[in-house]
């Protein structure tokens, strides 16, 4: 009851993307799995109870950043339960999360991207072909999500002045400008996708073969595919064209709140991590070009 009642509120309430509850309701299910096979009653749950949970998980070979998830989901779930006075003691307020280094962003080399681009553009003629150039340029030109890519609609682009709609992480809408390139790949986009046959005629942007909004696993399986003729490093998705446009950004001189703004972002604190790059960039120069480096 507790559990359905959280994810309710979460769904209706913060509307938090499909992929977000799928990731709290996975948390819930292991801890409440943890519970019934330890034969503890929910109501008995201390942080002594949790923290055994979380050294059965380590045990299990879970990595820190998936513990870490876990006790984030679970710190929400019982910061809801005493705010609704379903409890009165929080299990959680005595438990930490784990040490973790500091990763920073994957991105590929900006000058292999534009060129692999400017390649994808000359080369693309059929309908499949300009939709994965469409694709990759959206996801670096403007910098959005995955998930955000996948809901735009054919009325969320103004043509006119040259922008985009974007519906972000709990329904926040903003808009993103978009190049010369970008705009000139969306019009060819569209007019060929007009003139498609399609079986089921869909008001999505990006679409399939068969005129259906496109999934996930169709524009990961392109980006890493498209990816992979310029780089041989393993993460290959999405995000890390997200990744390559905020920190080609910032290398270039854009200010850090700008970034927050073009990326969605809620709070500057993740728009900094990407600061991060550019002093590693900075030291490379650094080392190439001072005499006593």
């Amino acid at each position: 009851m507790e559990k359905k009642r959280f994810l309710n509120f979460l769904q209706f309430e913060k509307r938090f993307s499909t992929h977000t509850l799928l990731a709290y309701t996975h948390d819930l299910d292991i801890f409440y799995t943890f519970l019934t096979q330890e034969e503890i009653p929910f109501e008995e749950v201390d942080y002594r109870v949790v923290r055994h949970f979380l050294a059965t998980l380590k045990e299990e070979g879970r990595a820190a950043s998936s513990i870490n998830r876990t006790i984030s989901s679970l710190r929400s779930f019982y910061k809801f339960l005493q705010r609704e006075t379903l409890i009165t003691q929080n299990p959680m307020s005595l438990v930490k999360a784990l040490k973790m280094p500091k990763k920073l962003p994957v991105v590929v080399e900006q000058e292999k991207l534009v060129q692999l681009l400017d390649e994808k553009e000359h080369g693309a003629d059929s309908f499949a072909e300009l939709r994965e150039f469409v694709v990759l340029e959206l996801l670096f030109g403007t910098g959005i999500r995955l998930s955000e890519l996948l809901t735009i609609q054919e009325k969320d682009i103004d043509i006119y002045n040259q922008k985009i709609l974007i519906f972000g992480k709990r329904s926040k809408q903003r808009y993103v400008p978009i190049h010369g390139t970008l705009m000139t790949g969306l019009k060819k986009y569209l007019k060929l996708k007009y003139d498609q046959v399609f079986a089921n005629n869909s008001s999505y942007l990006i679409v399939t073969n068969e005129g259906k909004q496109a999934y996930p696993e169709l524009i990961y399986r392109m980006v890493k595919r498209c990816l992979g003729e310029i780089t041989a490093q393993k993460k290959k998705s999405p995000h890390v064209l997200r990744h390559t446009f905020a920190t080609a950004l910032l290398n270039n001189g854009a200010d850090l709140n700008a970034i927050k703004e073009l990326l969605g972002h809620a709070g500057l604190a993740a728009t900094q991590v990407y600061t991060h790059n550019s002093v590693e960039r900075l030291k490379t120069i650094y080392k190439q070009a001072h005499p006593k480096a």
